[in-house]
């Protein structure tokens, strides 16, 4: 019985949203080499560069795989919880705040990384004006709604 418990710990399941699966499969199928970027649903952001988080679920504990915008500040990655605006955090969210050890592809290189949530003021302001550079749909996402749009530091563990 925990040898089962402990299969289902370390199986991936992918996301119920199709273009997010499909990125992933086809991300890491490649090695890293192919769907890095935003594709053409993304408009005049398509060929901007993503990275892939892995980490667990924080209700069933297993592995989740999440495209995100690739956004660098020297060694450490910057991740926003957008969620393109909407009123909630993105799952991913609170994946993080229970377990903070992640990995990051970021094309054909994957890192073992630390999170930790931004909560000084200066540095949220200063890591967001960096975010808004790699990606300036995060301004707009901000102004649709009333949540102040999580960011999240990832630093080699």
């Amino acid at each position: 019985m925990q040898k089962n418990r402990e299969m289902e710990m370390n199986e991936y399941i992918p996301s119920p949203i199709k273009w997010v699966a499909d990125q992933v499969e086809l991300y890491e199928g490649s090695g890293g080499t192919e769907g890095t970027t935003l594709g053409s649903r993304h408009g005049a952001w398509e060929g901007l560069q993503v990275i892939i988080v892995t980490n667990r679920g924080w209700k069933t504990g297993v592995i989740r795989k999440t495209p995100l915008m690739q956004v660098k500040d020297g060694n450490t990655y910057i991740l926003v919880g957008s969620q393109g605006g909407d009123p909630k955090h993105p799952l991913w969210y609170h994946n993080l705040k229970a377990e903070p050890h992640v990995t990051i592809r970021d094309g054909i290189n994957v890192y073992s990384m630390k999170v930790s949530e931004v909560e000084d003021a200066n540095e949220r302001i200063r890591l967001w004006q960096i975010a808004v550079k790699a990606y300036p749909p995060y301004e707009d996402y901000q102004q649709k709604t009333d949540r102040k749009i999580p960011g999240f530091v990832a630093r080699p563990s």
